[in-house]
């Protein structure tokens, strides 16, 4: 289908600035002051096309590429040049490891069984591959806990056959620079650090950068600003916003005082209103939280949701909206300058990762300053 056919037939469009995201990661690769700057593109870049995200970074001057599972890495492989770093911050599944040396990705390796088994297989093939070792410092997620980093700091042969590119953490609450657990993680990688063979550093996060150089080591690893998510809860944003969603008035309809609107009358009219049916829902990843508590935008006029999300479309008051401004066919803004992603997380009552990776598949898709 053609671009101009599927944006006429689609009920809403969603465009995606990769200028804006190249001039993110610029903008942190600057506040990293010297560290080198990767991207963190799992979850098909946040949802905004790994296929198009990670080559525009690259050509921004970007090398070291973060997915989360094996099949992002292998899916993004090909779009890459061999200088391209990619790194699987889940590690090899069982079984899965001659899957990293066919694909040339580089293992994050969070437990003793994927570092023994990554051993396993350097030993097999009578050289050295390369890894990154995880090891935790208080998210109790991923990464070498407390007892297994003892063993592989005791045991210089644990590591034998092994590369060792990078030694990385993941801070807590890195968006929140008052919280005393950032310091302790900070103390407890030094320490880890400390205890391990010489190899790149990596701590900082995209919240992480702020928090000041002691952070940022050798390497950080920004995601969500680089698609315009806030780094650091109740401060001024300095990302460039880099989603514009709008979707179309369906239908225009004029209802009376005490009219119930959506499933369930959630919402009933306290005077006569005309009510607009948008082209978006659930199953598009507008979340039903939005229910009564999101607002849409259409030529400077924030419209609030009304009644609750449904699959396909949401329902908003346009009572207050100049008579022949608004028409079934009119783009109306979900997303963009004015609503930004964190803007509707607030609504929602959600983060805006969430709100970035939820957006669906049915929307037609624009790619500017590619």
């Amino acid at each position: 289908m053609s671009s101009a056919r599927a944006h006429t037939n689609a009920g809403a469009w969603l465009e995606i600035r990769l200028d804006a995201v190249c001039a993110n990661w610029r903008l942190l690769r600057q506040q990293a002051e010297g560290a080198v700057c990767g991207a963190v593109v799992k979850a098909d870049a946040y949802g905004l096309g790994a296929a198009r995200v990670a080559p525009a970074l690259y050509r921004a001057g970007c090398r070291h590429f973060f997915v989360a599972h094996l099949d992002e890495g292998i899916a993004l492989r090909p779009l890459l040049d061999t200088d391209a770093i990619l790194y699987v911050m889940h590690g090899p599944p069982p079984g899965s490891e001659p899957e990293f040396v066919a694909h040339g990705l580089v293992p994050v390796l969070n437990s003793l069984p994927q570092l023994d088994a990554w051993q396993r297989l350097a030993h097999a093939l009578g050289r050295e591959l390369p890894a990154v070792l995880q090891v935790d410092t208080g998210m109790a997620r991923m990464g070498l806990p407390a007892d297994e980093l003892e063993a592989v700091a005791n045991d210089e042969g644990r590591l034998r056959g092994l590369a060792l590119q990078v030694v990385m953490s993941h801070l807590v609450s890195a968006e929140d620079p008052a919280a005393p657990i950032n310091a302790r993680q900070l103390e407890r990688f030094r320490s880890a650090l400390a205890r391990l063979p010489r190899a790149r550093a990596s701590l900082a996060n995209s919240s992480g950068i702020f928090l000041g150089p002691e952070y940022r080591f050798d390497l950080v690893r920004p995601g969500a600003a680089l698609y315009g998510v806030a780094p650091v809860a109740g401060a001024a944003n300095p990302m460039r916003p880099v989603v514009r969603l709008r979707s179309k008035v369906i239908q225009l309809r004029r209802i009376e005082t005490g009219t119930g609107v959506g499933y369930g009358h959630a919402w009933v009219a306290s005077r006569p209103s005309r009510i607009a049916t948008l082209a978006t829902g659930y199953a598009d990843g507008w979340l039903r939280s939005f229910g009564n508590r999101g607002e849409v935008e259409f030529e400077g006029r924030r419209l609030p949701v009304v009644g609750r999300v449904s699959m396909d479309a949401i329902t908003v008051d346009a009572t207050d909206v100049p008579e022949g401004q608004l028409a079934e066919g009119a783009l109306v803004d979900l997303l963009g300058d004015s609503i930004g992603v964190d803007d509707a997380a607030r609504a929602a009552g959600t983060i805006g990762y969430e709100i970035l990776t939820s957006l669906g598949g049915r929307y037609a898709r624009s790619y500017l300053g590619a």
